[in-house]
């Protein structure tokens, strides 16, 4: 699992909520307060963590790597065949990340000299299929013309490399891998219009639908059933509540998962499938600033990071994911909602059904999020804070959404929506 949701997704040496799996685009890793020898991979002794399983149904332990700088500089040199000119660490949850530069070959002169070098956990480490799939993906979306990063071949021509540690008491493995890194800054960094937010919807409806042109042979290992990140699992919530105080929280989180297994579970089969990336948030989306004619700063995305939760889903899923994250930095977040959903229907209008469900949706996730956050500070309360990053933004928020109430809230979503199509149509 990345490690998120507030998660913790990542990019560059920023933060993103808690939770990433995440990266997978580019994702960073949070650097380690241990004491290391400086030696080598060998001596490493990997740190046992808990771990959510995938199938949501009990904990189980982990091995987060713990790579000094040294010894990752080492593995890039070892596995990639570049030589390392600067090596510094990126936030992550349960991986590890570094931000590597290489010193350039006279007969390399246009190749990228930065990267993120990206070492998986134990667990994650034993679904390299996965792992090779999301790569591949990464790979597809590059050459249909997305900003997503480039995969570097190891020296042996292969995506990945799975590294075996001797701990002292058993061997550990790691599955490493290495993107080029991505220029830009987070979404969350600026502030953006609410034309910038019309085109962070657009960009979400293109991937999905660009992603129904992707075959793999493997491309049913993105149907995680019981993938705790997936939208349609959020009944599995329930196993982690335990974390929440009984307070107001806790309460609108229970009646959210209630009124899903009432009102959505039943939807479900007239939804739309396709492949969602499933982590639209405001640190995976990148962008490099540009001044317009009339003097206007305008943003592009330059930048889309963090494959690490893609599963099969529905059209809607995608957009309510987007909407939930993009309202967290937002200055006005309720009408955050009415601009993402006009900009994803002008790629992929919604059903009356789909529309239907998209404000419980929407406090879906965040009820996702704000659970699994709590959850992760009780295991780790180290980390607290580091979890906790947009938590007390997103309890603010979903108590603005359930205070207000659907009704009111898809008003101004579906109203905002409309005054898009009329402005296309004049």
């Amino acid at each position: 699992m990345t490690g998120k949701k507030w998660k913790a997704g990542v990019s560059r040496g920023r933060p993103v909520a808690a939770g990433e799996r995440r990266p997978a685009g580019v994702a960073g890793s949070a650097p380690s307060n241990r004491p290391w020898k400086k030696d080598c991979a060998k001596s490493l002794q990997p740190v046992n963590y808990i771990m959510s399983s995938r199938d949501g149904q009990q904990s189980q332990a982990f091995s987060k790597p713990t790579f000094t700088e040294e010894q990752a500089a080492a593995l890039v040199e070892s596995v990639f065949g570049f030589q390392v000119s600067k090596i510094q660490p990126l936030p992550s949850y349960d991986d590890q990340n570094f931000h590597v530069h290489i010193s350039r070959s006279k007969d390399a002169t246009n190749d990228p000299v930065e990267y993120v070098l990206k070492i998986s956990n134990t667990e994650s480490s034993k679904t390299p299929d996965l792992i090779e799939l999301q790569n591949h993906i990464i790979m597809f979306l590059r050459a249909a013309g997305f900003p997503t990063a480039s995969v570097c071949r190891t020296k042996g021509d292969n995506m990945t490399s799975l590294m075996s540690i001797d701990s002292g008491s058993e061997i550990k493995s790691y599955l490493v891998r290495m993107l080029t890194y991505l220029p830009g800054r987070p979404i969350a960094e600026v502030a953006i219009s609410h034309q910038q937010l019309y085109e962070v919807g657009r960009l979400a409806a293109q991937l999905d639908k660009t992603l129904e042109e992707f075959h793999h042979p493997k491309l049913n290992l993105l149907r995680r059933e019981n993938f705790i990140w997936n939208l349609k699992n959020v009944p599995l919530l329930e196993k982690y509540m335990g974390a929440l105080s009984q307070n107001r929280n806790r309460e609108i989180v229970e009646q959210v998962i209630k009124l899903f297994k009432e009102e959505v579970m039943a939807k479900l089969s007239n939804f739309r499938e396709c492949i969602n990336h499933g982590d639209l948030n405001d640190h995976n989306i990148l962008v490099d600033s540009s001044t317009s004619a009339s003097g206007d700063t305008v943003h592009h995305v330059s930048g889309i990071l963090d494959f690490g939760d893609m599963s099969y889903g529905y059209y809607v899923f995608e957009v309510a994911i987007t909407i939930m994250y993009m309202m967290i930095e937002s200055t006005d977040p309720i009408q955050v909602g009415g601009h993402i959903l006009a900009g994803f229907e002008s790629v992929i209008p919604l059903t009356d059904g789909e529309r239907s469900a998209l404000f419980l949706l929407v406090c879906s996730r965040f009820s996702q999020s704000l659970v699994m956050a709590a959850y992760s500070c009780q295991l780790y309360p180290e980390n607290k804070e580091y979890l906790m990053i947009t938590a007390k933004t997103g309890w603010k928020h979903l108590q603005q959404l359930f205070d207000m109430g659907q009704k009111a809230v898809e008003e101004i979503w579906f109203e905002t929506a409309k005054s898009y199509k009329s402005r296309i149509s004049m």
